[in-house]
C-alpha cells in the first residue's frame, strides 16, 4: 500500500469487529459506524478494495472499515482478546472532540474501556503489527461511490 492510515485506525476496526458491526458477503461487506449513524460499504475484487468511508474516500488510505474487512479475511493480524472492551466506543465523537488527534482519542478510549497497562501495551504492539502487515499487502484502495451520509 502506498498511503498508510494512522495506527489508531486499527483500534477502530477492532471496535467494529468486537461490536458485531461487520457483515461480510461475497465481494462486499457492510460496516456500521461507531455511533450507529452510518453504514459503510466495502467492495473488493482481487487486490482492489473500494470503500465509501471518509478516510478511504477523502484521504486515500484504508479506513477502519477496510481494515476490519482485511482482518475478517485473515489478511491482517487478529484482534486482541480484550478488544471487546472497545466495542461500544463512539470513535466519531472522540475524533471530533480531540480534533482528529487520533492518539489522544485512543488514550481517552482506552481510559473509557478500562484497559490496563498490559492491554494498552499489547494494543499498541498489535496495532503496529497490523499497519506493518497492511503496508506489505499488494492491495489498492479506491473510492466507492460517495461518502456515506
Amino acid at each position: 500500500m502506498e498511503k498508510l492510515p494512522p495506527v489508531q485506525k486499527a483500534y477502530e476496526a477492532w471496535s467494529a469487529l468486537a461490536g458485531g458491526r461487520v457483515e461480510m458477503g461475497a465481494g462486499v461487506a457492510h460496516v456500521g459506524s461507531s455511533n450507529g449513524a452510518k453504514t459503510y460499504e466495502v467492495k473488493w475484487d482481487g487486490d482492489v478494495y473500494k470503500s465509501n468511508d471518509s478516510a478511504s474516500y477523502w484521504q486515500g488510505y484504508a479506513g477502519y472499515p477496510v481494515i476490519a474487512v482485511l482482518i475478517e479475511q485473515g489478511k491482517l493480524p487478529d484482534v486482541p482478546d480484550f478488544a471487546g472492551k472497545l466495542a461500544d466506543i463512539d470513535w466519531n465523537k472522540l475524533n471530533k472532540e480531540y480534533k482528529r488527534d487520533y492518539a489522544a482519542a485512543a488514550e481517552c478510549a482506552f481510559d473509557m474501556a478500562g484497559l490496563n497497562d498490559i492491554e494498552r501495551t499489547t494494543a499498541a504492539d498489535v496495532a503496529q503489527q497490523t499497519i506493518a502487515a497492511l503496508a506489505e499487502l499488494p492491495i489498492v484502495v479506491k473510492r466507492n461511490g460517495r461518502p456515506a451520509k
